[in-house]
């Protein structure tokens, strides 16, 4: 049996395609009232009253859990998980809100011999899997750039304690894990930050540049101002083409020697009937194919990365 943690929306949407699977599942929620939102929403009723509730009942034996609550609760939720025997999770981004919640989960997971993968949906998208193709096709990755801006409008939005100070781990790390997932991961890196107490929800920085070189060669840079406009864009470039992820669900090239940019014709059917990237990271993870999906040693090596980036320190 497959038991979602959380009855959210983000729980809905794992649920639409298990669904679309045709995999038994069950859920666990906390409280009524999302209980109600879920089973309107899907058509399944879940347990409330949270894990440890479900647990102390009966139940059929879970050989796999995802974990969907909010992101200060991740962390609870994947560590009680294991505690009670189950040995595969897939657990929504960023698996803890600091790095030292990642750490303290990848200590469990390994004393608990489980294999925990962090949901990073966006490697699954249509268009980066289109994108990795042709990227081989073209001998590889040269250089790389991103943009990481987070939107003001967060400050208005309401978080439990500590999510949004921390909000490169909670919410920015979908396009720097992508970056890099595409470009490969960094080996050398200079980072700069400014901004240190300029944004009432987040004091440590608002603007965010850097570059470096990842293991196989390839350069990048990144910047990032929270204080202005901006969007999350990122751009691989190949000894013939620049792919352009411009929003990141779509993929637009512009080819050696020449300055017009054109969309790329991508099947988009599994990510227009789920949410983008959702369904084939589940059946990745369910059929126990690892390709693509973000172990939690490799998200604990990134989040170190991201540390940095950030200047969480």
């Amino acid at each position: 049996m497959i038991l979602i943690v959380g009855a959210g929306p983000m729980a809905v949407q794992y649920a639409n395609v298990l669904k679309g699977l045709d995999q038994p599942f069950q859920v666990v929620g906390r409280n009524a009232q999302s209980a109600e939102a879920f089973h309107a929403a899907v058509g399944v009723e879940p347990c409330t009253g949270g894990i440890e509730a479900y647990f102390n009942s009966e139940h059929p034996a879970i050989q796999c859990a995802i974990v969907a609550v909010s992101v200060e609760q991740l962390e609870h939720a994947s560590t009680y998980l294991l505690d009670q025997g189950v040995k595969r999770l897939l657990v929504e981004k960023p698996g803890g809100l600091t790095l030292e919640a990642i750490e303290r989960l990848k200590h469990k997971a390994d004393a608990s011999g489980a294999m925990v993968y962090i949901a990073y949906n966006r490697r699954f998208l249509s268009s980066v899997i289109k994108a990795r193709e042709l990227i081989k096709e073209d001998g590889g990755v040269t250089s790389f750039n991103f943009e990481i801006t987070e939107w003001s409008t967060i400050q208005g939005i309401p978080k439990a304690d500590g999510v949004k100070e921390n909000w490169f781990f909670s919410n920015t790390t979908h396009v720097t894990d992508l970056a890099f997932y595409l470009g490969g991961r960094p080996r050398q890196l200079c980072t700069f930050t400014a901004g240190s107490g300029s944004l009432s929800w987040h004091s440590r920085a608002a603007r965010f540049c850097g570059a470096g070189e990842t293991h196989e060669g390839a350069l990048f840079s990144y910047s990032g101002d929270w204080e202005a406009p901006g969007r999350w864009v990122v751009e691989i470039l190949t000894k013939k083409r620049r792919f352009i992820f411009k929003p990141l669900e779509t993929l637009q090239v512009q080819l050696l020697n020449s300055v017009a940019v054109t969309p790329v014709d991508i099947d988009t059917t599994l990510d227009t009937q789920y949410k983008p990237g959702l369904y084939l990271q589940v059946e990745h993870f369910l059929t126990h194919n690892e390709e693509g999906l973000c172990s939690l040693a490799e998200h604990l090596e990134n989040s170190r990365t991201y540390m940095r980036i950030a200047n969480y320190v």
